[in-house]
């Protein structure tokens, strides 16, 4: 006779089997309930991006709207101390109006071209090669412009 150490119970009785369907219920109500706390949580996310573009785009109107007024002022403010360069060129060397305003022009030209090559440069880096040379690597986007015509290029040296 074998020895028990409590009562057997069939495991399709009853009481088992509401357990096993409570244990289903509750599982079933937290996955409802994680779904319904990601979709608020989605909300809250949206409601926040939602103010944060409208933030910036209210703080871009006001920077370029400030930006003009430090652009007006700079260039008033540039253009009274090459006039009073020119007075003092003129005035303290006994330069001519003249050669005083040429050698003022030349320097202003000289400033503008050296700041308009290093903006180029600087463009360059908007046209993210990199990130286009990744891309084309995928096989995804049109590819870099440069690179169709090199290939177009190629090509019309093979005929």
């Amino acid at each position: 006779m074998a020895e028990e150490s409590g009562p057997e119970r069939d495991p399709e009785t009853p009481g088992d089997r509401d357990d096993l369907l409570g244990a289903f219920r509750n599982v079933g109500a937290m996955g409802r309930s994680g779904v319904s706390a990601a979709k608020h949580a989605g909300e809250a996310l949206r409601a926040l991006v939602a103010a944060d573009i409208a933030l910036a785009r209210s703080a871009l109107g006001r920077a370029l709207a400030f930006t003009a007024v430090a652009i007006v002022f700079g260039v008033s403010a540039w253009l009274l101390l090459m006039a009073a360069l020119v007075a003092v060129l003129g005035a303290a060397l006994q330069w001519s109006w003249p050669l005083a305003l040429s050698v003022v022009a030349l320097a202003n030209v000289a400033v503008t071209a050296w700041a308009g090559w290093r903006a180029i440069g600087y463009f360059e880096h908007t046209r993210m090669k990199a990130t286009r040379r990744q891309l084309a690597r995928l096989g995804i986007g049109d590819g870099d412009a440069d690179g169709e015509e090199r290939a177009d290029a190629g090509e019309a040296s093979r005929t």
